[in-house]
């Protein structure tokens, strides 16, 4: 089987070597879609973090979060919330009860929230600097998405942007035991590509996400700086 390698001076694929270990990548260079670069990197297989790596939904979750807590009466701050882009809504309520000394109903918060983000899912939009990697490399080797959120949601984002047909899975927090930083969903998603996980090229947004990429032992992109250089 070929491995291939991706170069961005060419659409050809060619054979590859390989990464050992995982390490934290920051790139960025500014200026336009194509600053991410991947040559100096060598893997099999792509995994992609959804929210706030191939699309841009906190805004919307913390739209519908919002609500769903004010239905409680409580009030979550926008600046609070992105602290903690990276956790899953269990975890997430479960910091803001310990952190306030509040009680929260949570699953009326999760079904409420849910519900909202479901309703305005269509305005998401993709972050053009990691999508554009995923459409390119469509079809050129294995790909996955491994989302702490939950698979419908994940599902109805990514079909949204035009996105869901790229990946040959999906994986989230319906799939595994914990969320990040667990490397559950990374291991997962490396099993369902039949793929090393020292093989594959993990991007990601979040502190949470990081960590669990390396405890996967996966290289990864820690993709903020170019995602906030590009909006």
């Amino acid at each position: 089987m070929l491995r291939y390698s991706t170069n961005p001076t060419s659409d050809e694929p060619c054979p590859t070597a390989t990464i050992q270990g995982g390490r934290q990548i920051s790139n960025g260079r500014g200026g336009n879609v194509n600053r991410i670069d991947l040559t100096p990197y060598r893997f099999e297989a792509l995994i992609f973090d959804c929210d706030g790596t191939l699309v841009n939904t906190a805004p919307l979750h913390f739209r519908s979060l919002q609500r769903a807590f004010a239905s409680q009466g409580l009030e979550i701050s926008e600046s609070w919330y992105r602290d903690r882009l990276g956790f899953s809504r269990k975890p997430l309520f479960e910091a803001f009860e310990r952190e306030f000394d509040v009680t929260l109903d949570h699953e009326a918060a999760g079904v409420l929230s849910e519900s909202i983000f479901a309703s305005i899912v269509h305005e998401v939009q993709e972050t053009p600097v990691v999508a554009s990697i995923a459409r390119r490399h469509h079809g050129r080797m294995p790909m996955a998405v491994a989302s702490g959120g939950q698979r419908f949601l994940v599902e109805a984002t990514l079909k949204s942007c035009g996105l869901l047909d790229l990946f040959d899975a999906i994986v989230t927090v319906d799939d595994v035991p914990e969320g990040k930083p667990s490397p559950a969903l990374f291991l997962e998603a490396a099993n369902r590509l039949q793929t090393s996980p020292g093989l594959c090229l993990v991007f990601e947004d979040s502190d949470e996400g990081v960590e669990a990429a390396k405890r996967a032992n996966m290289t990864v992109i820690d993709v903020r700086s170019s995602v906030s250089d590009s909006e």
